[in-house]
Parts: C-alpha cells; structure tokens; sequence
C-alpha cells in the first residue's frame, strides 16, 4: 500500500486518552487546539450548562433540564484533516468502538467524504383534480414562474445562493379506487447552510394557492419530506489488511469476516436493521451533541435502506482484488450550522466550535464517516470476539457504578464482573460489600 501524507491541522490520535482525568482529558484537547481555555473551563463546570431560561425558550412547559455524557470520538481523519468529534449518548462502548474504528482506518490514510448540495423537498398534495394529464400539463408549464414565486418567499435564501431549484409532479394513487389518486407537487430547494425545514413548509404552503388554480383541486398536506435523496453524503475507506490484525485474529481473516457479515446484511432485512442500528448509533451521538434533527435523519435513513423495496444496509464492505477491506456508505444527510437550537444551546455552540467545520456539506461529511467507523467496529467485533465482550468490559463500569461504587472500587468491582461474566447490579452490589469489608483493618 502506498504511504499517505499525514493528516492536516491538530492530531486527534490521543493514546491513553479514557485513562486520564477529566481535566488531562481537556487539557489534551486544548493542547492540540480543538478547544479553547474558555470552552474547557466551561465544559469543566457540574450541573447543567443549559439555564433554565433558555431552555424555556426552546420548548413547551419546561421543568428542567436532562443531561447525557459528552464524549469524543478521537483518530478521525477525514479527506485529509483531523477531527475530535463530540458525541452525546449514554450507552457504554459506542465512543471507543468509534474511536478504535476511526484509528484502524486513520492508519490506512483515513475516510474520504463527500456532501451533495443542500437541496431539501417539500411536497404538496393536491386532490379532487379533475384530470390530471391537464394538470400536470399546466404546473409544469408553469414552472419558472412557480420556482419564482417559491423564492420570493424566501429572498434571504436566494441571496446567501439558495432557494427552490426545481419542480416536480407525480400521480399517485389506486386508478380502481378513485378517492386515493392524488397529484403530488416535489419542491426542491438548496437550503445551503441549515437544515432547512421551516423554509421548505413556507415555500410549500405560500405555492399552494396557486397550484389549486392550475390543476382544478384542492391542496391538502403541503410539508417537506425527510427523505432527502437529493442531499446524501456517501464516505468511504481502503483498509491495508495489516492495519486489521485484533485479538489474536489476522487481519485477512478480519477483513472477509466483515465482508461477510456486510453480505448478511445486504441479504436479509433483520440483520439490515440491526446493522443500520449501529450505524445511526454513531451518527445520532454527534447529531444530538451539535443540535442537529437527529430524528430526521433517522427518518431519512431508513426510508432510504427501503427505498429499492427491500430494506437494506446504508454501508456495505467488500475485500477487493489487492486483499485490502474496502466500506461505503451512502444515505440522506439533512443536517445544518445555522438556526434551530445551534444558536440558542450554549453547550451546541460550544461543541459545534470543537468540530470546526465551514458549513453544512462538511458536517455531513463528518456524520458520514462517523457512521462508517462506528459500523466497522460493530462488523469487527461480531466477526471476531462477539459484540459482548467489549461492550460488557465498559458495561461494568456503569453497573458498579450504579451500586454505589466511587472512585477505585468502580474499576476493582467492574474486574470482578467481569472476571465471572455476570454484570448485573445485584451482583455489583455484594462485591462492592466484599471487597470493602476485606480492606477494612
């Protein structure tokens, strides 16, 4: 395989980084340049970094505020620079499984990723038309003055280089059942920077008036879609089969083992599911830490692995001729840096700073790569090991933890859990008792 140069800007390879205290951990990441000494001091303060006041600004009948960790994903090299990616999630082994998949492939020269434009539809239902050969006719002839209409509802759009780009029109329907046919109007817009569902609705709902006078019917649902084909992100990474070897295992025999569970995958609808399951785990984690619509994009993402009639996987993996392991993955990536809670969460703000990207398409680039990392440490182990064993190892700690465990005893008990295959916190607790009573003069 040949040499790749080196990762641009801060290193996010860390060694040893779980092992520190939460002050080294900060200090590293201020070392290296993702945070400033204001943002690690604010990260280092308990309690919730969200003021009640702000946060009932966000929602309806706020009584509080809920938090879940903030980790980071470390190793990432994307398109030839480096990322510490800040992930919110509360399930053990997900950041080091990432972290670990991230420094396998950081080895071999990294992810390459790469964004569409930002364009989002909206659709508007139009029914009761009289015929619809007439109206599809007249709304598509009508087209350039529809997408002008359609943008000077959002000029502020149009002037940062956005705005509706297209018009479709489909018949959907039962022809046996005449009450179910219906002319479905496809607005698409470039929303550049945002995610952009508030201007699709009022694109939508400000087009509909006249859409009921070209096509004789009456318009009824008029919302964007969340299957954003036309705004997919695909990445992609080459791994050398040496930079697999793991636990005992070759990294050839590592490297058709994940292919043939990606074969599994893309065979059978139940593994599909769980193997986009741990996927998404990834991407929701960063989505959730920079304010994104996570929904949504779980929403575009299954939609998409169904979209050929069978569910199927968004990332798949294949050895190819040289031996080297080759993953990709492609699906709707509806995510933005401007609006919604990115400008009102302070801890948003924050961690959107960390990640530094210049804009929506390089986020998703992110999100995409982080998919792709977190589904080869999911195929790695099942192919291998078996997904328990690390994931047990940090589920320990949790389990001690929440048996009251502080401090040393957390990871002497975590042992002992471990050691008997049982981590459960009725057992966690009678360790603890033994262990504390053996240690007492």
């Amino acid at each position: 395989m040949e040499s790749t140069p080196p990762p641009s800007g801060p290193s996010s390879r860390i060694p040893g980084f779980y092992r520190l205290d939460r002050h080294a951990r900060l200090e590293a990441l201020v070392e290296r340049g993702f945070l400033t000494t204001e943002q690690a001091s604010a990260l280092s303060t308990t309690g919730t970094h969200l003021p009640f006041e702000t946060a009932d600004k966000m929602i309806e009948n706020v009584i509080g505020c809920f938090e879940l960790p903030i980790g980071v994903g470390l190793n990432f090299t994307i398109n030839g620079r480096d990322y510490a990616v800040p992930m919110v999630v509360e399930e053990p082994s997900i950041v080091a499984a990432v972290s670990h998949a991230a420094a396998v492939v950081r080895a071999s020269g990294g992810f390459v990723a790469e964004a569409d434009r930002s364009v989002m539809t909206g659709q508007v239902q139009l029914i009761g038309v009289p015929s619809m050969p007439q109206a599809m006719d007249a709304i598509l002839a009508a087209k350039t003055r529809l997408l002008d209409a359609a943008n000077a509802l959002e000029p502020g759009m149009v002037q940062r280089g956005g705005g509706a780009v297209d018009l479709e029109v489909r018949a959907v329907g039962d022809p046996a059942r005449p009450y179910t046919q219906m002319l479905i109007v496809h607005l698409h817009v470039d929303a550049c920077d945002a995610m952009g569902a508030n201007l699709i609705n009022t694109m939508c709902e400000g087009l509909a008036p006249e859409l009921e006078a070209l096509s004789k019917g009456h318009a009824h649902l008029r919302i964007l879609t969340n299957l954003t084909d036309r705004r997919r992100v695909r990445a992609r990474c080459t791994i050398a089969p040496e930079h697999l070897a793991w636990q005992g295992y070759d990294g050839a025999t590592i490297a058709r083992g994940v292919a043939q569970a990606s074969a599994f995958a893309s065979a059978d609808p139940y593994r599909a599911a769980t193997h986009n399951k741990g996927i998404m785990n990834g991407i929701d984690a960063v989505a959730v830490a920079v304010g994104q619509d996570w929904r949504a994009i779980e929403a575009g993402a299954h939609a998409w692995a169904a979209h050929t009639g069978q569910y199927r996987p968004l990332a798949t993996w294949h050895v190819d001729d040289t031996g080297a392991l080759v993953g990709e993955l492609d699906m709707p990536m509806a995510v933005g840096t401007v609006g919604g809670p990115i400008r009102l969460h302070p801890t948003v703000k924050l961690l959107l700073s960390m990640l530094d990207v210049s804009g929506a398409r390089e986020l998703a680039g992110v999100l995409g790569a982080v998919g792709l990392a977190q589904n080869l440490a999911a195929l790695k182990a099942l192919a291998t090991t078996g997904i328990q064993k690390g994931h047990m190892a940090l589920h320990a700690r949790s389990v001690a933890a929440t048996a009251g465990a502080e401090g040393d005893w957390v990871e002497r008990v975590a042992e002992v859990l471990i050691a008997e295959r049982e981590v459960k916190v009725e057992r966690a607790t009678e360790v603890l008792s033994a262990l504390m009573q053996s240690a007492t003069p």
